[in-house]
């Protein structure tokens, strides 16, 4: 018997390690600029996976030279629509399809850029097209919730021997030397969606703060911070008490242990009765700003998320309320949610820039994937859509990406990846990038497992090359 296929034969080679081979070896090259992408692929041959591997290799040049004359991302707000928006209802809208593509949201609408049209139940942000971009090519190919979440929070394989942390967890790990305010630094409102560990391996310091409440409420009742039934004064009063009584502290105040403890108290006290606990009083912003942003808990979230901002909360994510897993009853969902959605997006949006601070504050808004472009008009289903990794679109603004673009495309049918993927390590990655934070950098494993922000090449997790387009 042959031994060509041999796993154990070492000189044995396979055509897909040959290719993997050719491309780091191109890609070596690229890089010390000894020779152009065009010049090997005329030399080599120019198959799909040596022109793949040329293009990322050229955008992601490309990318850290641009990034290179942005400011830092400061804070980030991630809109989470969990459960998978419907990626052709909405920011890819496919018209001329028919009805079991389009069904009842057969209209599109133009925008303030010319030649981008979206769902027409997007009013608002259609007339700040501007001031955001659409990437309508993302695709990692994962229909499972938690799988998908985990590729798009993390930028990593799911069912790996490591638990990544998220994006998130990310941020406030690198940020926590430069963020000294009350607030945590990694904030949800009001729940996590729970389809992964946030926090992953780097452990429950990093795990994101659920506010709780309804900051639609007459009073946003931020649990660990706003008593249920107990008024500020009585709060006041409390923690007076608490003072008066604690002797061993006066005794003992000059111990090492004791200070950093009462330094710790004094924080408490701050983010309970002071100037963190003001961040989440709504009340004190103009009733036409609050109705502006929608008198409903995903707008007050977004306004919320805006203070938080201000206040140099490094990641906050709004988990959007009710979801977006339309099996069934998908057009009344998206008839009901839709139209929260467009206003709270984009007051944010607009406030944001209004106030000079959308060039350093990402906004991202995407679920875990999309939704399929055909229709399920039998039962149970009776006109709904279900999972869709194969492509699907996300919203990004500031942070250092240009607004009023498209990277991208689907196909005819919003089924497929036509031109540019985007992968879920191209997505991070670029955030990563204009955060100032070292995709190569290592985490710290508790075990002592080598571990990276982001690592493709191991992995073998796949990537197109960072969003260059859009800096």
């Amino acid at each position: 018997m042959s031994t060509n296929h041999n796993p154990d034969n070492r000189g044995h080679v396979s055509r897909r390690k040959a290719v993997q081979r050719g491309v780091m070896g191109a890609a070596g090259v690229i890089a010390a600029g000894n020779l152009s992408s065009r010049t090997i692929a005329d030399t080599v041959g120019k198959t799909p996976e040596l022109k793949a591997a040329e293009e990322k290799i050229a955008r992601d040049a490309a990318a850290k030279a641009k990034a290179k004359n942005k400011g830092k991302i400061k804070s980030v707000i991630q809109i989470f629509l969990w459960g998978g928006m419907s990626h052709n209802d909405s920011w890819d809208p496919k018209p001329g399809t028919g009805y079991d593509y389009l069904g009842e949201l057969d209209k599109v609408i133009p925008t303030n850029v010319s030649g981008i049209q979206i769902g027409r139940l997007f009013p608002k942000l259609a007339k700040l097209a501007d001031k955001y971009s659409l990437i309508r090519s993302m695709t990692h190919g994962n229909n499972g919730h938690e799988t998908a979440a985990y590729l798009m929070q993390t930028g990593h394989l799911p069912g790996g021997r490591l638990a990544y942390p998220g994006v998130g967890a990310v941020f406030a790990y690198f940020k926590k030397d430069d963020y000294k305010g009350l607030i945590p630094p990694y904030v949800v409102m009001t729940q996590a969606a729970g389809r992964f560990s946030e926090e992953g391996f780097l452990g429950p310091a990093y795990k994101p703060f659920a506010t709780g409440g309804d900051p639609n409420a007459a009073r946003f009742e931020v649990q660990g911070i706003i008593n249920r039934g107990i008024d500020d004064a009585r709060q006041v009063a409390r923690r007076d008490l608490v003072d008066k009584v604690d002797l061993l502290g006066y005794g003992i105040a000059d111990v090492p242990e004791m200070a950093a403890a009462q330094e710790a108290k004094q924080k408490a006290y701050g983010l309970i009765l002071g100037k963190g606990r003001e961040v989440f009083n709504l009340e004190n912003e103009p009733t036409v700003l609050r109705d502006r942003y929608g008198r409903n808990t995903f707008g007050q979230e977004c306004l919320a998320a805006r203070r938080m901002v201000e206040a140099g909360v490094p990641y906050v994510t709004i988990s959007f309320p009710g979801g977006w897993d339309t099996h069934s009853n998908h057009f009344a969902t998206m008839e009901r949610q839709c139209p929260m959605l467009d206003q709270g997006v984009a007051a944010l949006l607009a406030d944001l820039s209004e106030r000079g601070l959308l060039e350093n504050t990402l906004v991202w808004c995407t679920g875990e994937f999309g939704r399929t472009p055909k229709v399920s008009w039998e039962p149970p289903w009776n006109g709904g859509r279900h999972h869709h990794g194969s492509v699907f679109s996300v919203l990004v603004a500031g942070g250092g990406f240009k607004g009023g673009h498209v990277v991208g495309s689907s196909d005819e049918k919003a089924e497929q990846v036509k031109e540019r993927p985007v992968y879920p390590a191209d997505l991070l990655g670029s955030f990563y990038l204009l955060a100032g934070i070292d995709a190569d950098a290592k985490l710290p494993h508790p075990l002592g497992f080598d571990a990276h922000v982001l690592d493709t090449a191991s992995e073998g997790m796949k990537s197109a090359g960072m969003l260059e387009e859009l800096m």
